[in-house]
């Protein structure tokens, strides 16, 4: 892409996403994860009422009278973006296409971080790590994570959701907050999923076309997949491979939804013919 024209499209997505990040987002925001950080602070004489979950046993041991640890809240998060950036997000047949969908939310994520003083920073994968911005603050590091976003031409032809995660549970040793945007259409990444929420809170938010979810009858027509290349013809006016269509996206939506929540992480599901905006504010003010 061209300079010019990718200035252009970064400012055209920051005039859009600002407003929504400032005047909608960043109160939920806020709401929803602050305060969810805790780091140690110290530790006191256990007092009647205190949670005996909080007992340092190591200090309690060497005085021999029982003595709990204090907690504070943390005053700067950490927000990791880990976006999917395989060929399978290059599809559409509505507004836009789902990587585009991605790109305004993670700028949405991004802004709301910046106005909240948090790092933010981003993991690009297909089915290897295409690249890493590191977590950092202020205005100038959001648009250079808009710019990449627009600009980045991945090598992996793939998906392969383990490897993000992996790679963000070796790289970041303390918490934070980590949202996947991804259309889920990959499987096998339940025990990196498992591994990575136990120090990280983690949300998912799955992207999918609506001719993902239910194929409309028009005939015979000619599919090529984005991540394998593989060419077919499918015959849409058939009910039964209509069918098998949408079983197999209720499979992959189902793996999806059930792998998060046992892992104890967040979910939230958007058709890109739909508000964004609605679904996001929605999952925020759940959070509270």
């Amino acid at each position: 892409m061209e300079a010019s024209e990718l200035l252009k499209k970064v400012r055209k997505i920051e005039i859009k996403v600002k407003g929504l990040s400032k005047h909608i987002f960043s109160g939920e925001y806020h709401s929803a994860f602050k305060g969810r950080g805790m780091s140690f602070s110290e530790v006191r004489d256990y007092q009647y009422g205190d949670d005996v979950r909080n007992i340092d046993w190591n200090v309690t041991a060497r005085y021999n009278e029982p003595f709990v640890k204090i907690f504070e809240e943390e005053r700067e998060l950490t927000v990791m973006a880990l976006v999917d950036v395989s060929p399978s997000s290059l599809f559409g047949t509505v507004n836009q296409m789902k990587n585009e969908t991605i790109t305004e939310i993670c700028a949405v994520l991004a802004f709301s971080a910046m106005t909240n003083n948090d790092k933010v920073g981003v993991i690009f994968f297909s089915d290897r790590i295409e690249k890493f911005i590191p977590p950092k603050k202020g205005k100038k590091h959001v648009l250079r994570i808009i710019r990449e976003l627009l600009n980045i031409e991945p090598q992996g032809k793939g998906t392969d959701l383990s490897v993000a995660l992996q790679y963000l549970n070796n790289f970041l040793k303390k918490r934070s907050i980590a949202f996947v945007l991804s259309d889920f259409m990959a499987a096998g990444y339940e025990d990196a999923l498992r591994v990575a929420a136990r120090r990280h809170d983690i949300t998912g938010i799955h992207l999918y076309d609506p001719a993902e979810q239910e194929l409309p009858p028009v005939g015979l027509i000619h599919t090529l997949d984005p991540e394998t290349g593989e060419q077919l013809w499918i015959d849409t006016s058939d009910k039964r491979t209509r069918e098998r269509y949408e079983e197999q996206f209720k499979q992959n939506y189902s793996y999806f939804r059930e792998t998060f929540l046992k892992s104890n992480s967040g979910i939230v599901s958007i058709k890109t013919d739909e508000s964004y905006v609605n679904a996001l504010l929605k999952y925020f003010k759940k959070r509270k």
